[in-house]
């Protein structure tokens, strides 16, 4: 009998015993050990997807092309870092790429706290790895600590039963199972150390504004930056960005934004990344669109108009702004700027007839307008400016396009007569009208008069010739007459059913990067040589600099950005889509 139950309970005893051993290696939440007035933390759950996103084929090949990465390499201190590199792959027993994979994969934490105190939590895949690494580290540090006759500067010290080294006054770390843990002061681990082993201490995950930003977001992302924007209000220059506004166009703009802020006690940003294309979610606790800001925020089922699509175009911007409720609030969003609104309201007072600004001109306008940005096509017959600027168009629905139309009309007219009335006075070409006719729609037009020889216009007047258009309830303000033709016949192809709202949006952007990269390309010349004087450059390098700016930007094709709430929390979102091949 004794024979037959010995046998059992060894094999019992075993089984509790690596039952045991298990639990120890496995670690909590990075997070349980994170301090509670952490403002920013960024947790990366797939550092591989990350890693793999950063390290695609593509996107290498493309920047290791760059001049500037090329100039590099050549260096010392490079090649030096790549026999670093060679070493470690070595001892390590992998190459890099699947190295770093194997010492991050079980996913990163970072935190930055009050006073600039950093703690970060990377969790290994592979313990025995990492540990060997860490042997290197130690090694070296102690070498070069040795060579600069400073054989102390690498310390190591217990604390709650566990090592804790300094390879240098700038940090300290430990190792606890397949987990490094990495701070920028002492303290800062000790405190961790002791949330590890006290369960009572304060710790961010049990925080209520933690929880809750993480609950917004979905948890498949592979990366998620918690923002505790109490804290952060805490940081004098941040406070002070929330505080007001400089200019009414950023009111206008920014308003929403930065009351959403203002009210919420935190943020999160999400990242995602497939096929080429990076996306950010970005979600606060609440939608601050009220009091001063209410002028931003949609009714129910309202939103931004979608955006035009235009020959060439580089850019577009969808928005939902009351104008007049902007300007009612005018005292409340830019008060120390409200004296100098005079000026402006008498000017408006002489373009409308006396008419009341606020109640009588921006009460016509709808809330929805656009704004579309595109590559200019000259006239052949006087050539491209130098300096070549993109024609832009404003793009607004009035509510009585009937009895307003020709009040818009007249003061368009009256502000082109005060630019001519100012060229004359110094003695400048001026602006003649004209009145052309586009796919049946008669609008009104101004050009400056062809230069005296053939395709000489190089002046940088030839890239305007402000036009008004007023096709049904659109009235279309735009810098260029070619430019008006498009949106003409953008906004005919929209339809006979008015456009549909993208309801709770209340801005939408987009920008093309290739385009950005033609127009920047057309004024590479000019570019060069503000570069060469601002930088003071020889021309080789300015040439350079300017080449590899103009690269990078034609690498990124969309970028989308759309940002409004949902349910009563603010929302955005991010696209940029990136194709260094060009496919």
């Amino acid at each position: 009998m004794l024979r037959k139950v010995l046998p059992c309970l060894g094999i019992a005893f075993l089984l509790l015993v690596l039952k045991a051993t298990a639990a120890e290696s496995e670690l909590p939440p990075a997070g349980q050990w994170f301090a509670e007035d952490a403002v920013l933390v960024l947790e990366i759950t797939e550092p591989r997807a990350v890693l793999e996103a950063a390290m695609n084929p593509e996107i290498v090949a493309a920047v290791q092309s760059l001049p500037a990465y090329q100039h590099v390499a050549g260096q010392k201190g490079y090649q030096d870092f790549v026999q670093l590199v060679r070493f470690l792959e070595y001892r390590l027993g992998a190459d890099w790429k699947t190295a770093l994979g194997k010492l991050t994969g079980g996913g990163m934490t970072l935190a930055l706290g009050p006073g600039d105190r950093f703690l970060a939590a990377i969790d290994a895949e592979d313990p025995k790895m990492l540990k060997e690494l860490h042997e290197v580290a130690l090694t070296g540090a102690r070498q070069e600590a040795q060579n600069q006759g400073q054989p102390d500067r690498v310390k190591s010290a217990d604390y709650r039963g566990m090592t804790c080294w300094s390879l240098n006054e700038q940090e300290v770390h430990t190792i606890i199972g397949n987990r490094l843990l990495l701070a920028n002061k002492a303290d800062v681990l000790r405190t961790a150390l002791d949330r590890r082993a006290d369960g009572e201490r304060a710790r961010l995950t049990e925080q209520a504004v933690y929880q809750a930003a993480k609950e917004a977001c979905a948890n498949d992302r592979p990366a998620r930056l918690f923002i505790n924007l109490e804290a952060l209000k805490q940081h004098p220059p941040f406070a002070k960005s929330l505080a007001g506004y400089e200019n009414p166009l950023a009111a206008m703009l920014f308003a929403g934004v930065a009351e959403t802020l203002k009210g919420s006690s935190w943020a999160v940003l999400a990242l995602d990344l497939k096929d080429g294309k990076l996306s950010l979610e970005a979600f606060t606790e609440k939608s601050g669109s009220d009091g001063a800001a209410a002028f931003v925020q949609p009714g129910k089922g309202q939103g931004v108009l979608p955006q035009l699509h235009i020959p060439r175009q580089i850019a577009g911007l969808s928005l939902y702004r009351d104008l007049e409720g902007f300007y009612q609030s005018k005292e409340q969003l830019f008060p120390e700027r409200t004296s100098g609104l005079v000026f402006f309201e008498n000017m408006m007072g002489i373009f409308f007839t006396g008419r009341d600004f606020t109640g009588e001109v921006l009460a016509q306008l709808q809330p929805q307008w656009r704004l579309v940005v595109a590559e200019q096509q000259y006239d052949p017959s006087i050539g491209a400016p130098k300096i070549q600027v993109p024609a832009f168009a404003a793009v607004f629905q009035l509510k009585e396009p009937k009895r307003f139309g020709p009040i818009l009309e007249e003061a368009w007219q009256k502000a082109l007569g005060l630019i001519n009335f100012t060229r004359g006075q110094q003695a400048l070409p001026g602006l003649v009208l004209d009145r052309p006719d586009h796919a049946g729609v008669k609008f009104t037009t101004s050009r400056f008069p062809k230069p005296e020889a053939e395709g000489k216009g190089e002046d940088l007047r030839f890239n305007f010739s402000p036009s008004l258009a007023l096709l049904g309830d659109y009235a279309v303000l735009s810098s260029a007459e070619s430019l008006t033709c498009d949106v003409i016949d953008a906004l005919k192809a929209e339809g006979a059913e008015a456009a549909q709202a993208m309801a709770g949006t209340d801005s939408l952007m987009t920008i093309d990067g290739e385009g950005m990269a033609r127009i920047l390309k057309a004024n590479r010349e000019n570019l060069v040589l503000q570069n060469m004087v601002k930088e003071g450059n020889p021309r080789a390098q300015a040439e350079e600099t300017i080449d590899t700016l103009v690269r990078v930007i034609g690498w990124f094709g969309e970028l989308k950005l759309a940002v409004g709430g949902d349910e009563g929390r603010g929302k955005g979102m991010l696209d940029v889509t990136i194709d260094p091949a060009g496919k």
